[in-house]
């Protein structure tokens, strides 16, 4: 994040805590597509749109409300993007990330992102929710690439995703019941879905998963030291390993139909990160 950037999230973030009033936050949300339902569990809920917040790009995909709401999730203060931007849409990703930037300067210590999913591993099936314990980008691009202000140049990668925070994840699992597979998630620039071919060839990588986002926002969050977990909800199977053609409804059909797991999972998620945050 050079300069500019850096002090566009600043500003963003003042205005962000000129309009909604409390504690900063600890925990930070990122909602994928399908899945933004959890910001309305939320209490003292505090929502602004971020075609409201100075400098911050807006989504155009269904599923993705676009906006960034604050309050207390399990009595943890957390601010939450329901919604996120995708590169597809046409922005760097330099512009991609500034969500999860404006999260890190607002206070959170620990980021949890979601996002949907197409299931490569023959033991995901439509509605699995995966722990990332691993990403391979294959976007093609950095978030960082260009002049860097703030982190270091070359931010180690090596333990990408928190492995206190993993465990977290694992544990609100039991404790509210839900079933949690884990695995890696290669990320594409998209808007296509993967040909069978490509779903062979990221079975080969060592993908169990595969989708549009998160990468580049784990990138640019460990490059500022914020801790980091996701989750993904496996919306359809993968080209090839579905007779149906894949479609955005069936992607969001699916969250809807997996949206109480999601919330419960998360919600404890939140408690027991919150102390660590």
């Amino acid at each position: 994040m050079d300069a500019i950037e850096s002090s566009k999230v600043a500003e963003a973030a003042t205005f962000v805590q000129q309009n909604a009033a409390g504690p900063a936050p600890r925990v930070g949300l990122v909602l994928g597509s399908g899945l933004g339902a959890l910001a309305d569990e939320l209490s003292q809920l505090r929502r602004l749109p971020y075609a409201s917040i100075p400098h911050h790009p807006t989504s155009s995909v269904a599923g993705h409300a676009g906006n960034l709401c604050l309050g207390e999730l399990g009595g943890v203060r957390v601010a939450c993007m329901q919604g996120r931007v995708h590169a597809y849409e046409g922005h760097a990703l330099g512009r991609v990330v500034f969500g999860v930037r404006l999260l890190a300067e607002l206070g959170c210590g620990v980021v949890l992102l979601s996002n949907a999913a197409g299931g490569i591993a023959e033991r995901l099936y439509a509605g699995s929710l995966m722990r990332i314990d691993d990403h391979i980008n294959l976007m093609g691009d950095s978030p960082l690439r260009g002049p860097s202000a703030r982190g270091p140049r070359f931010p180690d990668m090596s333990r990408a995703y928190d492995a206190e925070v993993a465990e977290a994840c694992a544990l609100a699992a039991r404790d509210v019941g839900v079933e949690l597979l884990s695995g890696v998630y290669a990320g594409l620039l998209g808007p296509s879905y993967e040909t069978p071919a490509e779903i062979r060839m990221l079975a080969t990588l060592g993908a169990d998963a595969v989708g549009m986002s998160t990468v580049p926002e784990v990138i640019a969050l460990r490059q500022m030291g914020v801790r980091v977990g996701a989750v993904s909800c496996i919306t359809n199977l993968a080209a090839g390993r579905s007779p149906e053609p894949l479609s955005h409804t069936e992607v969001e059909a699916t969250a809807a139909r997996v949206k109480a797991d999601f919330v419960r999972l998360f919600t404890a998620w939140v408690q027991r990160v919150g102390g660590v945050a």
